[in-house]
């Protein structure tokens, strides 16, 4: 956890130094709280929606070092948050805004990070550092503006545990259940094709998403709701039995922080999940989580995907949907016979985004497909789940017109 010793009101900006586990240090100026913090260093490609990707919970131990130059911009606005607070290690950029324009900003960038104890550097070359990272890369580092001795940070970053191997889900789950309730949709009092006959659901009322918080974002949960689904977010260590006490449509498996090899009682949650039958969706750790749950194997990357710009190719429909991802580690695409069906693909490397599962009715992203920030381009499947809940095969994808309206809230950007 980054230290946030007292920082005097208009103290001007204070050095900071950026020291990778490779001996790699550089000078910048501190932003945000004053103060050290250690975790991987990644890049982040986005040129907006900042505040979303600093309070994303799966950003969780990792230090997010942003592409787009300028940060800060738009300030700070409790809309525009995924979680109650960040949750990112800390932040790295190349220019930070101190003078924001913005009429929807409650307060700057700078007093944000400051309030909740994030510490960040800026002025330092971020173009040199992601070639950096995307040659050797991502490793942790250190970020200080309390210690600048280079010997003393390197030997902290080198110091420091790796993500491979690392559980951080339970730290960002949420402690008890809680509701989201139904917003009006075009789906509200539906229910699964098979309420009657397998003691799930009742006529009359929404369908009911249990939600397994891995670090659950909150447009993912209001993609529900405005789909006319009631939601319950349990926390990651609840009992499957709990969860089916609830008679739910559908289980949901979220988004969420670390290595999911190092997870071996939530991949026997979703093992429960699938003997159940209950219609299942995945994204990003959930997607993994599924696919190790059905024997598959998942591997670390070297860089990962991080950013609202990624193209994919649904292989079903042959369209490309430009997503938003955030993911180190995803699943090899080998020993998939008779288990699921690649259903997408990532245009720049090939990897798997996306599955359809052949023994159970489920299906998973490894992408984001709320997309906060981001283009909807994948929001229909939601509108997918929600077929599947109706009892409707996956061999007929929804597929929304392009001026299908959002679900989310305004954009982040004034």
């Amino acid at each position: 956890m980054p230290e946030t010793p007292d920082r005097p009101a208009g103290a001007p900006p204070a050095p900071a130094k950026l020291a990778l586990e490779d001996g790699t240090v550089v000078t910048g100026t501190a932003v945000g709280a004053r103060g050290e913090t250690t975790g991987e260093l990644c890049f982040n490609t986005s040129m907006s929606g900042y505040q979303e990707i600093l309070t994303d919970p799966s950003y969780a131990g990792q230090l997010m070092m942003m592409t787009y130059p300028h940060i800060g911009n738009y300030g700070a606005f409790e809309a525009a948050t995924e979680a109650d607070r960040p949750h990112v290690a800390g932040l790295v950029v190349r220019e930070f805004s101190r003078h924001p324009s913005n009429s929807r900003m409650e307060e700057t960038l700078d007093a944000y990070m400051a309030r909740h104890g994030l510490v960040g550097i800026s002025g330092v070359d971020t173009r040199r550092l992601v070639r950096h990272i995307r040659e050797r890369g991502v490793m942790n580092a250190v970020v200080s503006s309390v210690d600048l001795d280079d010997d003393s940070l390197v030997a902290k970053a080198k110091a420091a545990p790796s993500m491979e191997g690392l559980e951080l889900a339970s730290g960002v789950s949420t402690d008890a259940p809680y509701d989201v309730p139904a917003e009006s949709g075009p789906h509200a009092g539906q229910t699964h094709a098979g309420a009657a006959s397998n003691g799930r659901g009742g006529a009359g009322r929404p369908h009911r998403v249990a939600v397994y918080d891995y670090g659950v974002k909150r447009h993912i949960l209001r993609s529900f709701a405005g789909l006319g689904c009631d939601v319950r977010v349990f926390p990651a260590g609840t009992p499957l039995a709990d969860v089916m006490a609830w008679e739910p449509d559908g289980v949901f498996l979220s988004n969420g922080p670390g290595d999911p090899r190092a997870m071996p009682e939530a991949v026997e949650t979703a093992r429960g999940v699938i003997a159940t039958g209950t219609p299942t969706f995945g994204i990003c750790l959930g997607h993994q989580l599924l696919a190790l749950a059905e024997g598959l194997e998942v591997f670390k990357m070297k860089v990962g995907h991080r950013g609202a710009n990624h193209p994919v190719l649904n292989l079903e429909t042959g369209r490309v949907e430009i997503s938003t991802q955030n993911h180190g580690f995803a699943v090899r695409d080998a020993g998939l016979d008779g288990v699921a069906e690649v259903d997408h693909r990532n245009l720049n490397d090939d990897t798997v985004e996306g599955l359809r599962f052949l023994r159970f009715p489920g299906f998973s992203v490894q992408y984001h497909p709320e997309a906060c920030p981001g283009p909807h381009d994948s929001r229909y499947l939601f509108e997918q789940f929600v077929r599947l809940m109706d009892g409707k095969p996956l061999d007929e994808p929804a597929v929304p017109a392009p001026s299908a309206a959002p679900t989310e809230a305004p954009s982040s950007v004034g």
